[in-house]
């Protein structure tokens, strides 16, 4: 037994069109759209700076992997901290790590209680652990570039960002919380 009613005899059987069935667009909440930029976000800042450059690089030079394990613990220790601040950037600041959508709350919590830019620290040591595992001065040179560019664009973009939008906010946090870990 189908379940369906039977036809009455004379009932015309119409065909199934596509109209028949209710179809919503894809309605995304607000936080899901913050979510997917998020994600868009990591993938093309970090994820280009920290991963795909320096893997790119040293494939291409055919270099064989050394120190793996010491490598694999500070890439880890790297990623988890670029993750863990990702995540208070979208939780904590309802925002992402990128300029087109910054953050709308101070981020003070998780690795930010203790440095006001943990993530370019995860991004830095996630270098190191790159250039540790191919043994690359290539990676090490590359990773003191990054850490001059980051360090420039702290200073002249991002902390004059900060004071103009969070004020006072921003200046007592300044005050407590060095830039980096020390």
């Amino acid at each position: 037994m189908s379940g369906l009613a039977p036809r009455a005899p004379g009932d015309s059987v119409r065909p199934w069109r596509l109209s028949d069935v209710a179809v919503r667009p894809l309605n995304f909440t607000i936080r899901s759209r913050m979510l997917i930029r998020a994600i868009a976000a990591f993938v093309a800042l970090p994820g280009i700076v920290a991963f795909a450059l320096p893997i790119a690089i040293e494939t291409s030079a055919g270099r064989p992997v050394q120190h793996v394990a010491i490598a694999a613990a500070v890439l880890g220790l790297g990623t988890l901290l670029l993750l863990w601040c990702v995540r208070e950037f979208y939780v904590a600041g309802r925002g992402t790590l990128a300029p087109w959508a910054p953050p709308k709350h101070l981020v003070t919590t998780g690795p930010y209680r203790r440095s006001r830019n943990p993530m370019y620290v995860g991004v830095l040591t996630i270098l190191i652990g790159w250039s540790i595992l191919w043994d690359s001065r290539t990676l090490l040179i590359y990773a003191l570039v990054v850490a001059g560019a980051v360090y420039v664009r702290v200073l002249l973009a991002e902390e004059p960002w900060a004071a103009r939008n969070f004020g006072a906010e921003w200046e007592a946090y300044r005050a407590r919380v060095p830039r980096w870990f020390i």
